[in-house]
């Protein structure tokens, strides 16, 4: 029996280790890596001259932005999605910004798997978290979660950690974070294009169709988390 708490105790405190290095090593990239790195793709020209110099490296440089931003969730991501079509152009910008997504989504999932709800909380409080309890608690689950992640301007960084403490497949997740992103992915990088190649009025337009869909779509969001607490107000 000692033995068993021993191993227990013991398991906690690595966690607790490894989450506190997790925190210190975040707030490290942050200063030093992230906000260089958001100026950066703040600054068209400059960009996609830094891009075209290294090539294939400067490809591999940017996907390791868009990864390292769903990680370290408070590093903004749409200046990054942006800075895909101005750089990259409409075709490979994409594929480019979706792969990386996707692989940061699958690696924020595995650590919180890995880790618990304790890494999660290092990114968003509590009362965030609650908000999201009925896609746990509801049957229809995955498609929901789906249906929500798919919308533009629903908070993606935070429902990427959220799915990690949910029961949901791996394979699951995966279809959802590829296909879910496809939407707001395109219409970035078709803003970002239209500004790289100064065709400033189809930007202008893209970008406020874009921001009149998600502005809807943070309702619909709002809308649910609030049905949600109402409902369970009344049990």
């Amino acid at each position: 029996m000692k033995e068993n708490n021993t191993s227990t105790n013991r398991q906690k405190m690595l966690a607790v280790l490894g989450i506190t290095i997790f925190v210190a090593l975040s707030a490290l990239i942050i200063y030093f890596v992230g906000k260089p790195m958001i100026a950066l793709a703040g600054r068209p020209d400059e960009f996609r001259a830094w891009v075209d110099d290294r090539g294939i490296p400067g490809m591999l440089a940017y996907m390791g932005m868009v990864i390292l931003q769903i990680i370290v969730a408070v590093i903004p991501g749409e200046p990054l999605e942006l800075a895909a079509g101005y750089a990259f152009g409409t075709v490979q910008g994409m594929i480019l910004c979706l792969l990386a997504a996707v692989i940061g989504s699958m690696a924020v999932f595995y650590l919180v798997r890995k880790f618990g709800i304790r890494l999660v909380e290092v990114f968003f409080s509590r009362e965030k978290l609650h908000s999201l309890r009925f896609l746990r608690e509801t049957p229809k689950r995955d498609i929901i979660f789906f249906i929500i992640f798919a919308i533009p301007g629903t908070p993606k960084d935070l429902l990427c950690y959220f799915a990690g403490i949910t029961e949901m497949r791996p394979s699951v997740w995966l279809f959802i974070c590829t296909v879910g992103r496809i939407p707001s992915v395109i219409s970035s990088v078709l803003a970002g294009n239209a500004v790289g190649t100064e065709s400033y009025f189809t930007a202008a337009v893209v970008l406020g169709i874009t921001l009149a869909v998600s502005g809807i779509g943070v309702l619909i969001y709002r809308r649910l988390c609030e049905k949600h607490r109402s409902g369970r107000g009344k049990e």
